[in-house]
């Protein structure tokens, strides 16, 4: 079978291997779509596992399963989690899934013809696909579930005035999900089409990135954000944060800037306004089963999120079109294609 191995992101092969055989309480399972995430290009984040096969947002059928296994058949549709979190320990009895200390077992990379899934993920990482759900739209479904834990976290609710920094995929989902609430959505970028994607996906101000945001933020909207989502690794938005979130307000660093970059907290002027600042990094299954929820109800719709759809031996391709994020939003590759 056809695997696509990443060395770096101007270093991606197509390699043929051997297609797997389950074992008593394995599955394989072929993947029909898989979505090229944001993270997959961060080469600080992916470099110290290359070479290896990315692509973690699947779509599949199953193929064939162990003789253990009687959940599932050859056939299903199914969405396959990355990793899966133990439940027992006391992170993950705390709903702090996504620090699991016992996580042992991820998913192969869904860049590749076939996935042999592991036992830990077969049982508690495995979901049957609703009809109404497609493929392509099953990639969207771990990061949605990001989106709702951040979200969550956060503690968004109704009426209240969220930012999203960064109009890319991850970012358009913020803004979709908490236009449910709903809330009043504020989104930036420097990139004029991306805004144009973010008002036309319910953002109620889009703000040039490149400009003084705060200032049009108090102007249009009265007072700041409660809430500031940092959609983007850049440094800039990070000071734009600062600037943007009202007194007793939260920054969620969604993503973060590279390692080697120093942030610098105002914390004192914080203080006193009691800004609060978190992480969110992942997601449980609570959070993936409310993202199927989302995508089946069509709460959220995701097919305005699809730009491309390319084969496998094209992947590179694919890498280069979401680092230039000139135009593109979700780039999802097919394997069977």
């Amino acid at each position: 079978m056809k695997v696509s191995v990443w060395y770096n992101n101007e270093d991606i092969r197509i390699e043929e291997v051997p297609r797997p055989k389950p074992g008593d309480k394995e599955m394989l399972i072929k993947v029909i779509s898989c979505g090229i995430c944001g993270s997959d290009i961060v080469e600080w984040y992916r470099q110290p596992r290359a070479p290896l096969v990315q692509g973690h947002e699947i779509g599949a059928e199953v193929v064939e399963v162990g003789r253990a296994v009687s959940a599932y058949k050859p056939g299903d549709r199914v969405f396959v989690a990355p990793k899966v979190p133990c439940m027992q320990c006391a992170y993950c009895k705390n709903g702090q899934y996504p620090v699991c200390s016992n996580v042992k077992e991820r998913l192969p990379g869904g860049f590749s013809e076939y996935v042999l899934v592991p036992q830990a993920l077969v049982e508690n990482g495995t979901y049957r696909l609703p009809d109404s759900i497609s493929y392509d739209q099953s990639t969207f479904i771990e990061p949605l579930a990001c989106v709702v834990r951040a979200q969550q976290l956060a503690g968004v609710h109704s009426n209240q005035t969220v930012m999203v920094l960064g109009s890319g995929m991850s970012g358009l989902l913020h803004v979709k999900l908490a236009k449910t609430k709903p809330c009043r959505v504020i989104a930036t970028d420097i990139n004029p089409k991306k805004l144009a994607f973010a008002g036309n996906m319910g953002a109620d101000i889009t703000l040039d990135a490149a400009e003084n945001v705060a200032a049009p933020v108090v102007a249009e909207n009265n007072h700041r954000a409660d809430v500031v989502f940092l959609c983007t690794s850049a440094m800039s938005a990070i000071d734009q944060a600062w600037n943007c979130v009202d007194k007793g307000g939260v920054i969620v660093f969604f993503a973060v800037p590279h390692p080697d970059e120093k942030v610098t907290i105002p914390i004192n002027h914080f203080w006193t306004r009691e800004i609060r600042i978190i992480t969110s990094y992942y997601c449980g299954p609570p959070d993936i089963e409310a993202a199927i929820n989302l995508i089946e109800t069509q709460a959220i719709e995701v097919d305005d999120l699809i730009t491309r759809q390319i084969p496998l031996q094209d992947i590179a391709d694919g890498f280069r079109m979401v680092m230039e994020g000139q135009e593109t939003l979700k780039v999802i590759i097919k394997p069977q294609h």
